[in-house]
């Protein structure tokens, strides 16, 4: 089914640009720019994205709003300089409405930060009335007026590549200056502080598991876990605490079996305020590791790299090591080469926390 869907989306996308005359350049972008980004997809999307609102927001006189997904809307409400934020609704009366809704806001600039072609976005980008469209240089660049060429995925990190569109707008910044931003609630960060201290009095060095990435092919599996566990509670100056999504709580109680806290967010900004108070963060989920990436916090990872060449999805500027398969799931990769890997990186990270 997933197959038929991807060459219906191809066909109809090739059906667009078929009947799409070539954009020509407009004009000088105005002063005072009003922009509309479009970020769909999920949390790990809207964080690589980021660090290009930043640079946006360094217009003189600009004014960002965003149209999200219902997935990932939250990371931008999160984000200060973002003015407004809009949640694309999927189907044809979704499609409808946000194309209205973009039409009668009357932007200056439409921005598709999507690093692949979207087939929602390229129908969304030609359907409206914005004078200019702005794009990272790919197979639907006939409806846009503004491209610029994108960097090589296999050698060029995620945030690299995203922020490149500012090239477009003449803003000229330094690759180490990019950074993911995300900033918890006060509430949030509160609860994440008292967990820690109810469970923590004595531990100054904090170590989050997070075990949830979104799908099984993903998760590591139970026994893994555990055995990476008990290794771990050997360094007894370690705090060890779970991180689970939702749906996978009775997962996380059946690895922790009762010796290791398991923090029980309730929402995704609650998990962000603990990965902010975390000294470490090991996890196979990129969502997680951009928030550690937004903290500052070293990350080691887990990561399948199937059927692609580009390059993984790892932390920004941060310090990191990770161990991946090229398999469809995580459970190809052998708990002996993960704990020989993170003892070495634990040791190299705490090492150098106790020198600072």
């Amino acid at each position: 089914m997933k197959a038929l869907e991807i060459k219906f989306r191809k066909f109809i996308l090739n059906l667009l640009l078929s009947l799409t005359g070539k954009k020509t350049p407009e004009n000088k972008i105005p002063d005072n720019p009003e922009i509309l980004v479009v970020r769909l997809n999920k949390i790990g999307d809207a964080l690589v994205t980021t660090p290009l609102l930043s640079l946006l927001k360094s217009i003189s006189g600009a004014q960002l709003d965003v149209l999200a997904d219902r997935k990932n809307h939250f990371v931008f409400r999160r984000n200060q300089i973002v003015n407004r934020v809009e949640i694309f609704e999927k189907g044809i009366s979704g499609f409808i409405k946000t194309v209205k809704w973009i039409n009668s806001q009357h932007y200056d600039v439409m921005i598709d930060a999507h690093d692949d072609v979207s087939t929602t976005v390229s129908f969304l980008v030609a359907a409206s009335n914005v004078p200019h469209k702005v794009a990272l240089e790919k197979e639907n660049k006939k409806i846009f007026n503004h491209t610029v060429k994108k960097p090589n995925p296999s050698n060029t990190h995620i945030v690299k590549r995203i922020a490149g569109i500012a090239k477009i707008f003449g803003i000229e910044y330094d690759d180490n200056e990019l950074k993911i931003a995300y900033n918890p609630s006060e509430e949030s960060s509160k609860i994440a502080g008292e967990f820690i201290s109810a469970n923590f009095q004595d531990k100054k060095y904090l170590l989050g598991v997070n075990i949830s990435a979104g799908s099984d092919a993903r998760f590591w599996g139970v026994e893994n876990y555990k055995n990476v566990l008990a290794n771990l509670e050997l360094n007894e100056e370690i705090g060890i605490l779970l991180l689970r999504a939702p749906g996978d709580s009775v997962k996380a109680l059946q690895i922790s079996e009762g010796k290791y806290p398991v923090f029980e967010d309730k929402n995704f900004d609650e998990f962000a305020a603990m990965i902010s108070k975390l000294n470490l963060l090991f996890t196979p989920d990129t969502s997680a590791v951009h928030l550690a990436s937004a903290f500052g916090v070293p990350v080691f990872g887990l990561y399948v790299h199937y059927d692609t060449e580009d390059m993984i999805w790892s932390p920004f500027n941060t310090e990191f090591d990770y161990v991946l398969t090229k398999e469809p799931a995580l459970s190809n990769i052998s708990y002996h080469i993960v704990i020989k890997k993170l003892n070495q990186f634990i040791k190299r990270v705490f090492n150098e926390s106790r020198n600072t």
